[in-house]
């Protein structure tokens, strides 16, 4: 019973060593657009060459927060190597549910600070539309990560073969009912995301502006 024990601990040790590693650089990955936003769009700065850049960068980059979700194909793999209903759900779940509301919530923040953006410029029309378009775009970039295995910094690297085997791609039937369906997720996570983050700083800065207000904790 012992040996199977230290055995069990020393496998789940390994596997938490091992999803550290690409757990903490996606991680990485999912809050450079999130930087951006806020450098972007919570600012008021002038749309210079460096602000376009920068625009670009963002939206580059910005396919690596949503990403995560799919990230639980190693879930699946950990669960296989494990197999201990204890350690998968006490250890397993809360780690991997942790890191993929990181990478969601970094994601609804950064198209909120978008939204934010179009309101202060009088854009508050396109707000929905440029939103639908932004999940469009990342349900296609997950897509090019995941099954084509390009990253963010290939438009620079390798532009030729985003542009020809990524649009290639793209006209294939099982990659559109792929990129479909990961954009109807993307939508659904995001409206609900949106409004519970938006009521959570709505709450905030209402309890700040009034000192009678109790605040939690």
């Amino acid at each position: 019973m012992k040996i199977e024990l230290i055995e069990l601990i020393a496998k789940v040790s390994q596997v938490l060593q091992t999803n550290m590693r690409w757990m903490t650089w996606n991680l990485f990955l999912a809050f450079v657009p999130l930087v951006l936003s806020v450098w972007l769009f919570r600012s008021k700065r002038g749309r210079s060459w460096i602000w376009w850049l920068s625009f670009l960068t963002f939206y580059a980059f910005l396919p690596n927060a949503p990403y995560l979700l799919t990230d639980i194909i190693h879930l699946i793999d950990d669960i296989r190597r494990i197999q201990s209903v204890w350690i998968i759900t006490l250890v397993l779940f809360p780690v991997y549910f942790l890191v993929i509301l990181a990478g969601l919530e970094a994601y609804v923040i950064s198209v909120i600070n978008l939204g934010h953006y179009l309101h202060r410029i009088g854009k508050s029309r396109c707000i929905l539309g440029i939103e639908l378009i932004t999940h469009a775009l990342n349900a296609i970039g997950i897509y090019w990560g995941r099954f084509l295995r390009f990253n963010s910094w290939d438009f620079i690297t390798q532009p030729d073969a985003i542009l020809t085997i990524g649009s290639e791609e793209l006209l294939g039937k099982q990659p559109l009912v792929i990129i479909t369906i990961t954009f109807v997720i993307l939508w659904g996570l995001y409206w609900l995301m949106k409004r519970v983050t938006l009521g959570l700083m709505n709450t905030n800065i209402t309890s700040e502006s009034n000192p009678h207000i109790p605040k939690a904790g």
